[in-house]
Parts: C-alpha cells; sequence; structure tokens
C-alpha cells in the first residue's frame, strides 16, 4: 500500500492532471468488475491504460482492486464467480500487456509459481513493472516444477530467477533443489510464502515487497 501511493504521488506530481483520472477509472473498473460486466471492464482498462502510466495503473488500481477483492473473499462478500471473473480478466489484460516482455537488451528475469501455487497476477504485475525498468522478462507461470524451472535457469543463463509462492507449503521439500539453483544464479522468492526462514533454507534472497517495490529491489541488486 505504501508503494502505491508513493507511486501515484509520483505521477501526480509529474502529471497534475492524472489524479482525478485515477480516482474515475478506478471507480469505473471496480463497478464494472463487481458487476461481471466485461465490456464495462475493459473499456475501463482501456481509458486508464489511454491516460495514465503503466505503472500508475498497476499500484493504483489493479493491485488495490485486488487487496480489496481479498478482502471482500475473506468476509464473505465475494463468491468464486466474482473473484474468478476479476481475476481471469485481469490476468488477461496484464498479459496482453507483457506480449513481447522478453524482447531487448536487458538483462533477463526468469520468473515462475512455486509448484502447485496457482495465483500468478502479482507475479505478472511483478514481471511488468521490471520490464519497465529495462528488463527481460521470461515468465513460466503457474504451478512450476523445481526441475523445470532449473533447466530453464541453465539454458538462459537469467540475471535472476524469482519464485512466487503464497504460503510456505507451496515449497515444501523443495529446500535442497532450490539450494542447488541458488548456487548458480541470484534467486528471490516473494509472495506470503516467503518468510525469512523459508529463504534462508532455500540460500535464497527474501523479495520482502508489493509487485512494484520487489522490482525496484531486483532491478537496484542487479544494475546493468
Amino acid at each position: 500500500a505504501a508503494q502505491a501511493a508513493r507511486l501515484i504521488l509520483e505521477e501526480t506530481e509529474r502529471r497534475p492532471n492524472e489524479s482525478p483520472a485515477l480516482a474515475r477509472g478506478a471507480e469505473s473498473l471496480r463497478q464494472a468488475l463487481n458487476a461481471l460486466d466485461e465490456s464495462a471492464a475493459h473499456t475501463a482498462l482501456d481509458t486508464l491504460l489511454a491516460n495514465l502510466s503503466l505503472e500508475t495503473v498497476l499500484g493504483g488500481v489493479v493491485m488495490p482492486y485486488l487487496h480489496e477483492l481479498g478482502e471482500r473473499w475473506e468476509r464473505g462478500e465475494a463468491s468464486i464467480a466474482d473473484e474468478h471473473f476479476a481475476s481471469n480478466l485481469l490476468r488477461g489484460r496484464l498479459l496482453g500487456l507483457a506480449r513481447g516482455w522478453d524482447r531487448g537488451l536487458g538483462p533477463r528475469a526468469l520468473v515462475a509459481c512455486a509448484p502447485g501455487e496457482q495465483h500468478d497476477l502479482a507475479l505478472i504485475v511483478f514481471g511488468l513493472a521490471l520490464r519497465e525498468r529495462g528488463w527481460r522478462i521470461t515468465y513460466l507461470g503457474p504451478d512450476t516444477p523445481i526441475d523445470s524451472l532449473e533447466n530453464a535457469a541453465r539454458a538462459l543463463e537469467p540475471a535472476a530467477v524469482v519464485i512466487a509462492a503464497t504460503a510456505r507449503e507451496r515449497l515444501a521439500g523443495t529446500e535442497a533443489s532450490l539450494r542447488k539453483l541458488a548456487r548458480s544464479v541470484p534467486l528471490w522468492i516473494a509472495g506470503a510464502g516467503a518468510t525469512p526462514k523459508v529463504t534462508n533454507k532455500a540460500g535464497a534472497r527474501h523479495l520482502d515487497a508489493d509487485p512494484l517495490g520487489g522490482a525496484d529491489l531486483v532491478a537496484q541488486a542487479h544494475p546493468y
């Protein structure tokens, strides 16, 4: 939340007219997603992306909405249909924005969800933010076996590998494989499952930040 607020303030300072557009766009998207109105949700996203920077939309609209949706889910105010509709629509749009994110001359990040992990929206946001910092992104998606990740890292020789996990259980039993991977490439573990204890056992770095702040940390740790 603090990172999102900082980004919004920075963007507002650079482009003063964005704040009203941000508020209007966020509310339009929220209403459309909550009403399961696909056409209106796409229109709201189109308007936001046409008038605001990508990072402002990610940090000031997408991530706050997902946080709100999660809270509504915990309170029993959002149904499975609500969650699936919003998640699938946003995932599709974000992956559309990610098209070609592996091109360029910058360092490469190999990003994937831990074995059994299906929640990938925050990881996609992270990849988009890191791409905005000049990196190339190779995205392996949900439920990635560690041996497959290791094979990809061997072939691509990325500057960093980032694994996302929402629960510690996702990484249970993988410590030896992760330590092996961490010896060959800088390894970061992100998400609620990335406790200091887990990352220490894996020989990895703890990416203790929201997706946009995490992109800052990785980019700063591996300058080019």
